[in-house]
């Protein structure tokens, strides 16, 4: 079960990141090098440099929330480290927090907002 509201944009920060920052120092990550607003009510997903545990931080509209996931076995699939962030789809997300390979997951099209004729 996802904390996150459906419709909730998600983003991958690919370097690895001190699993040791918390609230402050992984919206600091956000604004500088995911170069975002953390407070955008967006999720921001870090890895730690082994690969097996990450946090999200998400602002709810009242405050940030931490989210931190450790792996027993294992490690997370993360992409190459070739930019500063990359989007998810929450489908993504969940397969993602599973151990699941996300990559092989085709997302569809963003539905257009309809418009007024």
């Amino acid at each position: 079960m996802s904390p996150l509201a459906p419709g909730t944009k998600v983003y991958l920060a690919c370097q690895p990141v001190s699993m040791r920052k918390g609230f402050d120092g992984l919206a600091a990550e956000v604004a500088n090098v995911v170069k975002a607003d953390p407070f955008s009510g967006a999720a921001f997903v870090f890895r730690s440099k082994r690969g097996d545990y990450l946090k999200i931080l998400h602002w709810d509209g009242s405050g940030l929330c931490l989210y931190a996931k450790r792996l027993e076995q294992g490690r997370f699939v993360w992409p190459a480290r070739v930019d500063a962030r990359l989007r998810l789809t929450p489908a993504q997300l969940a397969l993602l927090l599973e151990g699941i390979d996300w990559r092989r997951t085709v997302a569809p099209a963003e539905a257009r907002t309809p418009a007024l004729a």
